[in-house]
């Protein structure tokens, strides 16, 4: 399921994409309750209606709650509207992790 910018989920409005994975996409969305920008990870249609994937994916948000580390984005929650299943996690802003890591000249 893409969701458009402008869309809700819940009380997050989707204000563009971030990436996408194996399980689903993730979207910059905008928490309008506590007027702070969020990542919502969101489980793919082709799963919500798997069981086994989605207790995955509600394991994960436990997981991610269990920890406190610096070095990890910290979760909000877990928001489900409708069909859609959504991590609510911190927005870490930066570089784009999807790009090249290496600056030097001699990285492939």
């Amino acid at each position: 399921m893409v969701l458009e910018t402008g869309t809700r989920v819940g009380v997050y409005e989707v204000t563009g994409k971030l990436g996408e994975g194996g399980m689903g996409e993730v979207y910059r969305a905008h928490d309008t309750t506590l007027d702070r920008d969020v990542a919502l990870k969101v489980l793919s249609e082709a799963f919500t209606a798997d069981p086994d994937r989605l207790a995955r994916f509600q394991r994960e948000a436990k997981v991610l709650a269990s920890l406190n580390h610096p070095n990890i984005g910290g979760i909000h929650g877990l928001e489900s509207a409708g069909e859609t299943q959504a991590l609510v996690l911190e927005l870490i802003k930066g570089a784009d992790t999807g790009g090249p890591h290496c600056k030097r000249p001699d990285c492939e």
